[in-house]
């Protein structure tokens, strides 16, 4: 649990015939990384396939739009590479010299439903303007109209002779201008070189505003019923020419193409190898069971020299917190994952800072709504709930000190303590993340410094700290420093390297000093988060009416959330990855990236 685990290597013997089988029942599991072995080239029936998936890009640019995106089917048992590129081209060819005409129909239904829907909203807009659209439309050759259709950001500079009559509809920006052809002219490049849209006048528009409307709706409900003519008529040819089922082979091949690098095959076999997430394989030996693949699967010693990718190994309710030491990548294979340690710490800083049993709860809330969403808002579920009990420990409830008894303090009263109690807490994280770069020494077989540097430089950590306490801690923190000089000259292996580890010692010892005081900040942020709320109730002491103290809290309290979320949050990653990391975590490990799966998997079902 605290060690990264290594990825297990496996190997499949496929018929060729069924390597795309193989490969698509593996990535479906989500529990592979392939990797071939060394001297290991992509097949030449795949190597060769590049003009004709060319091919297939073109027929994607120009009809992927109208293509389904639902219920892709593969076929059960693929032929060759070369026979699947083929029959899928020349279904696509079929398909597409009789939808041509279908598509240009789309195209059209297209722009005129979209015309349609722009000027419904203009006019709605338009509802007590006097502009005569039906004049507009008509305008010329002297005079000309244009509707401009602005992008997001600022709007293009316009000629200063042009009548200019500005509509914004929804999150739309328009402008209905008016004047000669030359300014005309200008306005459009302009609109267009800005990412805009330069549209003529409609010339169904007439000067009556509500029968422009009714005009637009009728033209909708037309357009509507036209397109789902169109619709049935391209989706008969679809199943005529088994469209699903020729884009599903082409789009596994493509992807088997784009994910595999390198495959050993012969004549007859294929020999698909890589790691698994999958501890026992009983999922991938299913998965392989499923899919009807002529293979045997095994699993083996990986091949001389191969890293293989690292694992974190959590229970369940700490994986939310393996976002922080993923932000450095994966813990080496001789370094400690800290996802436990964080999954306590990391709350406990948090609600520090944000102790109030109201706004807690209300963040907990949030972080529940939002939890299959983002795995981030998981780590909001346990910061929220660790603020609502120092809530309790502070007696603030939705800002207002002492509605309840405190546990401990109100943080105003007593703010020596409230600063000292996070120095302390500091510190023992600090002393954690020692003892995992002691930890990471052992996995390494490096006992010198083990038991010199690392232990060494805890006892000086630990006698420092207790000299506060009493000065017979000298002796631990005198002890601990020649431990770490003697440990540093023995791991170095010459007498020499006395000098430079009394040097580190010194650079080491300051750094954790200042990185337990900086830990500080935690009882500054709760102090300013009691300022905040003391700041609210003073507020609503003044108010003169039920409605406006009602009015202060709520607002107050809002405030408070949105903005200490962001400050704390951000405090608490800075201490973790700059004060805490730093004692032990590189980040040097493989990660794991599983195959993903391909888009018959994503968009349909290949079964």
């Amino acid at each position: 649990m605290i060690r990264p685990r290594p990825a297990r290597w496996f190997e499949a013997l496929v018929a060729r015939d069924d390597t795309t089988l193989l490969l698509e029942a593996l990535a479906a599991t989500g529990a592979v990384e392939l990797e071939a072995r060394a001297g290991a080239t992509l097949p030449e029936a795949f190597a060769t396939a590049g003009p004709a998936l060319a091919r297939f890009a073109d027929f994607r640019a120009r009809y992927g739009t109208w293509w389904p995106t639902d219920s892709l089917v593969a076929s059960r048992f693929p032929e060759t590479p070369g026979k699947t590129l083929e029959r899928g081209l020349e279904r696509l060819d079929a398909w597409a010299r009789e939808a041509e005409p279908t598509i240009r129909l789309l195209e059209k239904n297209t722009e005129a439903r979209d015309e349609a829907l722009r000027w419904h909203d203009i006019l709605t807009v338009l509802k007590d303007s006097r502009v005569d659209l039906g004049a507009l439309a008509q305008a010329g050759p002297l005079a000309q109209a244009r509707l401009l259709a602005f992008a997001p950001g600022p709007e293009p500079p316009l000629p200063a002779s042009l009548l200019v009559r500005e509509v914004t509809a929804g999150e739309r920006r328009y402008a209905i201008v008016v004047g000669g052809a030359a300014d005309i002219e200008t306005a459009a490049r302009e609109t267009v070189a800005a990412k805009g849209r330069c549209h003529p006048i409609a010339d169904w528009l007439t000067g009556n505003r509500a029968a422009n409307l009714a005009a637009a709706n009728e033209r909708l409900a037309r357009i509507a019923a036209e397109r789902a003519d169109l619709d049935a008529v391209l989706e008969a040819l679809n199943g005529k020419h088994g469209l699903r089922q020729a884009l599903g082979d082409l789009m596994r091949l493509q992807w088997v193409i784009e994910h595999v690098q390198a495959l050993e095959s012969g004549d007859r076999f294929a020999w698909v190898t890589g790691w698994t997430s999958d501890r026992d394989g009983a999922s991938l030996a299913a998965a392989v069971d499923r899919s009807g693949a002529r293979a045997l699967l095994h699993f083996g010693k990986p091949p001389p020299l191969s890293l293989a990718p690292l694992l974190f190994v959590n229970p369940r309710w700490a994986r939310p917190f393996e976002l922080f030491p993923r932000a450095l990548g994966v813990p080496g294979a001789t370094e400690a994952d800290p996802t436990v340690v964080l999954a306590i710490a990391v709350p406990l800083i948090f609600g520090y800072m944000f102790g109030d049993v109201g706004q807690g709860l209300v963040i907990a809330a949030i972080g529940l709504w939002l939890r299959d969403r983002t795995p981030v808002a998981r780590i909001f579920v346990a910061g929220g709930l660790s603020a609502a009990f120092f809530g309790w420990v502070f007696g603030s409830v939705f800002s207002i000190h002492h509605a309840i008894p405190a546990l401990w303090t109100d943080p105003l009263a007593a703010p020596i303590q409230v600063l000292a109690v996070p120095i302390g807490a500091g510190a023992i994280l600090l002393a954690a993340g020692l003892l995992l770069h002691a930890l990471g020494s052992f996995w390494r077989g490096e006992w010198a410094r083990l038991l010199g540097e690392d232990l060494g430089l805890l006892a000086l950590y630990a006698g420092l700290l207790g000299l506060f306490e009493s000065s017979d801690f000298q002796w631990l923190a005198l002890a601990g420093a020649l431990a770490f000089v003697i440990g540093h000259a023995v791991h170095a292996g010459e007498p020499r390297a006395l000098g430079s580890g009394l040097g580190e010692l010194v650079e080491r010892t300051l750094q954790l000093l200042i990185n337990t005081l900086s830990f500080a900040r935690v009882g500054a942020f709760a102090l300013a988060h009691a300022g905040l709320s003391s700041a609210v109730s003073a507020l609503m002491a003044e108010a003169e009416s039920f409605l406006l103290r009602a009015l202060i809290l709520v607002l107050g309290n809002v405030l408070i959330v949105v903005l200490e979320v962001m400050v704390v949050s951000i405090q608490t990653t800075r201490l973790v990855l700059f004060e805490f990391f730093a004692r032990f975590l590189t980040g040097a490990g493989r990660p794991f990236r599983p195959l993903a799966p391909p888009p018959t998997l994503i968009d349909g079902d290949s079964r």
